[in-house]
């Protein structure tokens, strides 16, 4: 029984292990993430972001912020162990070492007459014939009379001394790490222990299995499901104009999983009427679009009169269940606009090429929803090309404001943007009858808005010229600078309920064949990875160069301190087409601010192939890149231009290929944003 006893005391620190093993190395991670990642706290000051609630929280929804779901799991696991640990703790203290001087009470080295004398009261005390207590018997067999044994019996003291116990060397012991009671074999408990270990090796595993499995293959790295991204590549076309991609933007895969529910009727009729403006439905025969609109998948016409609703700033009225659908909305699109993105850039032809329009539509499409502004507001009107949509993003600026600012000869964002303080400040308080406050608010919103200059570059390394079929390197610089002096900043967006960080799209693309030649995500919040990045890239591109350690570690040096500076590096390669010359833009568009989007042109010329080498080895082989779980669909239907509205950035430019800037460089011509002179060859937004 003893032995059983000791075996069971395993079973604690057995659980403690399997524990510890996982949680352990977790929770250390999860510290040095959170103590490594920047504080986002650089938001917007403005009354609108301060009113939202978004950045103040009280001390319960900072309570609540942490108290996560894996955070409070991870916190009853600790639990957990501290009390195995206080447990095995107090068990362990249980038992002790033999000390025969100790069970009878005496001083180490005392006399034999003393050892004698103790252990006779003892044996008054503890003795079977004086106390017929059970517990007593047990005691004096196995502590009293071993000590009295070990102290007086030569053969014991010698076996004390050596091997510290009186029966001699004790022989090595191992125990089963489970609870006593599944111990006993006997009986019925032979099949509770069976049931035990079935479901301990083999169910449980199998559990966790099935369900990371079914998880992961639902899921990809970007936490979008799979068949998001199929349904995304099977509707995305080439025509796709930027007014339709919002009916593509909702066929994703999370919101045909939103309940349906019989009570949103109501709810969703009257939020058609204050939306059905902005859903492109045909007036003239506006009875039977409605009844076509209504008869789309039920999912489908929820998720988009919500979005609508974030679009119009509708969404004042909403249910207590439609507002908890419109915010699960909202905290997933921009992930799905991401991967929107990719699904129009990626490449698609033998050329590798993916799809401008459809790009330019999604970038869009995000910054409407992130800012709360309708589509609507992008049409071209006076001499705007953007429409009213940029000013409809600064706070207390409605459409009205904006056509009092209009009669004073500013029809353009930009416009606005480059006038001096004083002078706006004159125009929006005479003009457009703002506050002093108001007007600050609105300085602190042009104070973080982002200005973007280009300074990009195209060669072939370690060659002169860029002939058909070699490998480009694209390299350019993206520098942000802000009124604020600031370089990495939330957006404003107080109509957007959750945390956002801006990012940009860097494409450079043939506007006049609507191909994307080069793509890459950019962000200004992290500068460490920037360091990183941009380090590696120079110290890989000098090597390939041929450069002295001595030239590559200076050039590198000069990378840091661009990306000090606020400046990012782009770097990637694409493929030489044919022999000839190509007009070409860089884009750097931005997926939360209306705009601050820039581009730039770039001339490439292309000259025949003298060099050996096999044309096109490095990148023809690699054929179109397709994301994981997407089938290519290689009977693309002709979409003609939906033209509800005109992006900025839809007008046919090949108008721009004979103007008056044609700046010749040794592998390419470019043109750099930011400059204002026209000598400069820049095409500035």
């Amino acid at each position: 029984m003893a032995a059983s006893e000791e075996t069971s005391a395993l079973f604690p620190i057995f659980i403690l292990t399997i524990m510890a093993i996982p949680i352990v190395p977790y929770t250390i991670t999860k510290l040095c993430r959170a103590a490594s990642k920047k504080s986002k706290s650089i938001h917007c000051q403005c009354n609108d972001c301060s009113q939202s609630g978004k950045y103040r929280k009280s001390i319960f929804q900072r309570i609540l912020s942490v108290s996560t779901y894996s955070n409070l799991t991870l916190l009853l696991l600790w639990v957990i162990m501290i009390i195995l640990v206080y447990y095995i703790k107090t068990r362990s203290t249980e038992i002790t070492v033999f000390d025969p001087f100790s069970i009878l009470g005496l001083e180490p080295g005392a006399a034999e007459s003393e050892i004698k004398k103790k252990y006779r009261r003892l044996s008054i005390q503890y003795h079977p014939d004086k106390n017929p207590d059970p517990e007593a018997h047990k005691y004096f067999v196995e502590h009293i009379a071993k000590a009295y044994q070990a102290l007086t019996d030569p053969i014991a003291r010698e076996n004390y001394e050596k091997y510290g116990h009186p029966d001699g060397r004790q022989g090595f012991q191992m125990g089963i790490a489970l609870p006593q009671f599944l111990l006993n074999i006997d009986g019925a408990s032979g099949g509770i222990l069976l049931l035990w270990i079935v479901g301990l090796c083999i169910l449980l595993p199998l559990v966790v299995a099935v369900v990371y499995l079914s998880r992961s293959s639902k899921y990809t790295g970007n936490y979008v499901m799979h068949q998001t991204l199929s349904t995304y590549y099977y509707f995305m076309k080439p025509s796709l104009a930027p007014s339709k991609v919002m009916d593509v933007f909702t066929k994703a895969a999370e919101y045909m999983e939103i309940p349906v529910r019989r009570t949103d009727d109501e709810p969703l009729q009257k939020l058609f009427m204050l939306v059905r403006s902005e859903l492109n439905l045909d007036l003239k025969n506006i009875k039977q679009e409605q009844a076509k609109f209504w008869k789309q998948h039920p999912a489908l016409v929820k998720t988009e009169l919500l979005v609508q609703a974030q679009l119009t700033r509708e969404f004042g009225a909403l249910s207590p269940s439609l507002a908890g659908d419109f915010r699960r909305i909202l905290e997933t699109a921009p992930r799905l606009l991401e991967e929107l993105m990719k699904m129009a850039v990626i490449p698609r032809n033998a050329q590798g090429h993916g799809w401008l329009r459809p790009a330019i539509g999604v970038v869009e499409l995000s910054q409407c929803i992130i800012q709360a502004v309708p589509l609507s507001a992008r049409k071209t009107t006076g001499g705007s090309p953007e429409g009213i949509a940029p000013f409809l993003q600064l706070p207390h600026i409605s459409e009205a404001v904006v056509k009092k600012v209009a009669r004073k000869k500013v029809r353009t964002f930009q416009e606005l943007y480059d006038m001096d303080a004083q002078e706006r400040d004159e125009l929006l308080t005479q003009t457009a009858g703002l506050s002093s406050d108001e007007v600050q608010d609105v300085e602190i919103v042009l104070g973080m808005m982002p200005s973007l200059t280009l300074d990009v570059t195209c060669e072939t390394e370690g060659e002169e010229g860029i002939q058909e079929g070699d490998i480009v390197t694209i390299h350019a610089w993206i520098n942000n600078k802000r009124g604020n002096g600031l370089i990495a900043a939330l957006p404003h967006a107080p109509y957007y309920p959750f945390h956002k960080e801006e990012n940009f799209w860097f494409l450079l693309a043939d506007s006049v064949s609507n191909n994307v030649w080069f793509f890459q995500k950019v962000s200004f919040m992290d500068e460490g990875a920037a360091i990183t990045a941009a380090s590696k890239a120079i110290a890989e591109s000098k090597e390939g160069a041929g450069a002295t350690p001595k030239e590559a570690s200076k050039a590198v040096a000069e990378a840091v301190e661009k990306v000090k500076g606020g400046s990012r590096l782009v770097m990637g390669k694409f493929q030489a087409p044919s022999e000839g010359n190509y007009n070409l833009t860089c884009y750097c568009l931005c997926d939360s601010w209306l705009g601050c989007d820039r581009k730039t042109n770039i001339k490439l010329k292309v000259l025949k192939r003298t060099r050996a080498g096999t044309r096109g080895a490095v990148l023809a082989d690699e054929g179109p890149i397709m994301e994981d779980g997407v089938e290519e669909d290689e009977d693309h239907e002709d979409e003609e231009y939906d033209d509800d509205y005109e992006s900025e950035y839809s007008e046919d430019e090949e108008d721009d290929q004979n103007s008056k800037n044609k700046k010749q460089a040794a592998n390419g011509t470019t043109k750099k944003n930011g400059q204002a002179d026209e000598s400069s060859g820049s095409d500035e937004e």
